[in-house]
């Protein structure tokens, strides 16, 4: 089991010391969480900003083993794997554009009040 986690974490650690994408989740990830805290989000805000900043970061990763199989599947350019590729680089996208508006809901009324 401790093998597990730490292959896991190995994954992640990966990810963010090769991925530029990840780097930037986890900035916005802490500017997320310094603003929850900044914000007093409640428990159930709590709840829904992990939920989304973990559905981001898992696509993220997804996105990078993805696109580590298809480039030692298929080194060579070839049309199944740009759609492969395309489509979980797709997922991110959508699951950012997701975290976006859920900060939005989140976030905007209390910083709103302060104007």
């Amino acid at each position: 089991l401790l093998h597990s986690f730490r292959y896991a974490f190995a994954g992640v650690a990966h990810a963010l010391r090769t991925q530029r994408n990840m780097k930037t989740h986890a900035a916005i990830s802490l500017v997320v969480i310094v603003t929850a805290v900044a914000l007093r989000a409640s428990p159930t805000e709590w709840a829904v900003l992990f939920v989304t900043i973990g559905l981001v970061w898992q696509s993220e990763l997804m996105n990078t083993a993805l696109e580590a199989v298809v480039d030692k599947a298929s080194p060579e350019l070839h049309p199944l794997a740009r759609v492969a590729k395309d489509c979980a680089a797709g997922a991110v996208v959508i699951s950012a554009i997701t975290a976006v508006c859920v900060g939005t809901v989140i976030f905007g009324p209390k910083l709103l009040a302060l104007l």
